[in-house]
């Protein structure tokens, strides 16, 4: 029985193929955008995590309080981290080791060329830079003690999207009027703005800025990942001490990574939800199409709904014929949406990884978010039929056959 409705809901949809789809557009436009963004969110959010996880979980980054993206000048001097703050954070019990890095925005020069980038002074000690290597060489060497000449740079260098030539190993470059030569190129990390740092070697970068006591960031590795709560407190407690500032009224902050993680993700799924709830109006306009055309529907068919009940159909057959007919409206209009969204996302995807030369957006297809999207339309459009189907149903047959 529930196959002859089918049929006859598709034999229906057929005959008033314009407007089927006319009313399907309000529905599929909405799928469409809600899948594009929420299939990209996750991607973006997966992307993120997975560089999160590479940093490692049982690091502990000490920054000044109140720095927006990544750190350098322009906050006042009693607030800036110092080798003494590095020195207490190091001595902290479950503290593994310790190491601080400066983070400057640098005038660099290449052939008569000027741009302004970040630059990244690092410690070269072998057990330091293990606790700060957060980034990766693909292309030549990483630098090693002594290299306070050398410097590694971002692969888009090498892509001419920093300078207009390509930059590439052996080639020099001036950094704050002082000449470093290339030595490798960073893989990359999807960011324009990390994909054109450089680094050197702290000592260096202390140097061309004249640097005496200063850390722009100070990373801690924990002896146990279990311990890093308890360890994050212990450094809180001893820099106050140090510092001698109160609780609550700090001029630093310790994260976790995870901590971090969490941050962005509350702060993303905050986004997340507004867009796609704007999306969402879109999917409202579409139900309120799909019971328009339905109460037209009866109204059309107020006399074939007549020969139905003459001939022995119930209240509930006419009810659910409707139904199905509303819910096949829903249901074709998602998957529309579907593959509209979903090839949406990943337009956006080349564009960012080829335009922008960016891998952290991504577009998610996720099998659960491709099923809810369809169960979602099929319900918007069934509840959308509702009214008019128990409209239907309440017709006296009667009446209906006498209608004209």
């Amino acid at each position: 029985m529930n196959l002859d409705f089918l049929a006859l809901s598709i034999n229906n949809l057929r005959r008033r193929r314009l407007r089927s789809w006319l009313t399907m557009i309000g529905i599929f436009i909405g799928i469409a955008a809600v899948v594009a963004l929420i299939s990209l969110g996750q991607g973006l959010e997966q992307a993120i995590q997975d560089q999160f996880q590479e940093f490692g979980s049982d690091r502990i980054i000490i920054q000044e309080r109140g720095l927006q993206g990544p750190p350098g000048s322009g906050t006042a001097k009693s607030t800036k981290l110092t080798e003494q703050d590095l020195k207490v954070t190091k001595n902290v019990n479950g503290v593994e080791g310790a190491a601080g890095i400066i983070v400057k925005t640098a005038k660099i020069e290449h052939n008569n060329e000027i741009n302004f980038v970040f630059v990244f002074g690092l410690p070269l000690g072998a057990k330091e830079k293990d606790i700060v290597s957060f980034f990766n060489v693909e292309q030549g060497r990483e630098l090693k003690e002594g290299d306070k000449d050398k410097a590694v740079v971002g692969v888009r260098y090498t892509e001419g999207k920093v300078f207009s030539k390509e930059v590439n190993i052996g080639d020099k470059i001036n950094i704050e009027g002082r000449d470093f030569r290339i030595v490798g190129v960073l893989e990359r990390i999807g960011n324009p703005f990390d994909d054109s740092a450089i680094i050197i070697d702290k000592e260096a970068i202390k140097e061309i800025y004249e640097i005496e006591d200063e850390e722009s960031m100070i990373h801690a590795k924990v002896s146990n990942v279990d311990d890093i709560a308890k360890v994050k407190e212990d450094i809180e407690k001893e820099l106050r001490k140090s510092r001698g500032e109160e609780k609550g009224k700090e001029t630093f902050q310790v994260n976790t990574a995870d901590q971090l993680l969490q941050s962005f993700s509350n702060i993303f799924a905050i986004v997340q939800a507004v867009l796609v709830g704007i999306a969402a109006i879109s999917l409202v306009v579409g139900g309120i199409g799909v019971m328009n055309t339905m109460y037209t529907s009866v109204l059309e068919r107020t006399r074939e709904i007549g020969i139905m009940k003459a001939i022995g159909a119930k209240n509930s057959d006419v009810l659910t014929l409707f139904l199905f007919e509303s819910g096949l409206i829903g249901l074709i209009g998602g998957f529309i949406g579907v593959a509209i969204g979903l090839g949406l996302s990943k337009i956006a995807e080349y564009f960012a990884t080829i335009q922008l030369g960016t891998n952290l957006l991504k577009a998610s297809t996720d099998p659960f978010l491709i099923i809810g999207a369809l169960i979602f339309s099929f319900v918007i459009g069934t509840l959308s039929g509702v009214f008019p189907a128990m409209q239907a149903s309440r017709l006296n047959p009667v009446d209906a056959l006498r209608y004209e």
